[in-house]
């Protein structure tokens, strides 16, 4: 069975076969100083009381985490944006689990700070049956721990490969989130919390569901 992980590999080894080193460098030297910057420890911890939020989804609808979470556990997934493979991928492969969760009782959003019109492009390519979220500025990935900024040179690296993020994201803070997954209970606690400063590291989405089922079986 091939997991969500190995497809991640697979883009990591495609993308290693046919870069220069030189820009691999680059991503690479982001990655350790987002690692060394001690941010994975800083995260919403499991236990916490979650942030409740309202955020508008693909459409323009204000969806609020407070009417979610009085159907069941909710899932929240934070990612980059629609520009970032390894998250079309992760949302690709919760796509597929998303029928999983709601038989068991739980929802599911993702989350991200670029704009709505670049969610609606990825919930249309994508197919996704779970709301995409505009989270302008990361405030609400703020309040879970997992902001960050680029820094200049890895600025300069993405507008160099036609990754303009400010105007993805319709700001000029180049603030990005960290890709997190949380599990949240009806009461607003965190039941699940993961994230990496590696992007190219996800949890498996099994894990998740298999929380949010439990949660729903108590």
């Amino acid at each position: 069975m091939t997991t969500l992980q190995d497809q991640l590999d697979e883009i990591t080894s495609n993308t290693r076969r046919l870069v220069q080193a030189e820009r691999l460098a680059v991503g690479e030297r982001a990655v350790e100083e987002l690692f060394a910057s001690g941010i994975e420890e800083r995260i919403l911890p499991v236990g916490a009381a979650a942030p409740e939020f309202a955020l508008k989804d693909s459409g323009g609808r204000l969806v609020r985490s407070a009417d979610l979470l009085a159907l069941g556990p909710l899932v929240i997934k934070f990612f980059r944006g629609r520009w970032c493979p390894y998250c079309v991928t992760e949302l690709e492969a919760w796509s597929d689990l998303y029928g999983r969760l709601r038989e068991r009782g739980g929802l599911m959003v993702a989350i991200s700070p670029q704009i709505e019109r670049q969610s609606d492009f990825m919930v249309g390519q994508h197919r996704l049956p779970f709301p995409v979220l505009s989270d302008p500025g990361c405030k609400v990935a703020e309040q879970f721990g997992l902001v960050y900024t680029v820094p200049q040179y890895y600025r300069d690296y993405s507008r160099s490969i036609l990754v303009n993020i400010p105007f993805l994201n319709g700001d000029e803070s180049w603030r990005l989130p960290l890709p997190a997954t949380y599990v949240v209970t009806p009461a607003g606690r965190v039941a699940l919390a993961e994230a990496h400063a590696d992007f190219r590291v996800r949890p498996e989405p099994e894990e998740a569901v298999r929380v949010a089922a439990g949660i729903c079986s108590q």
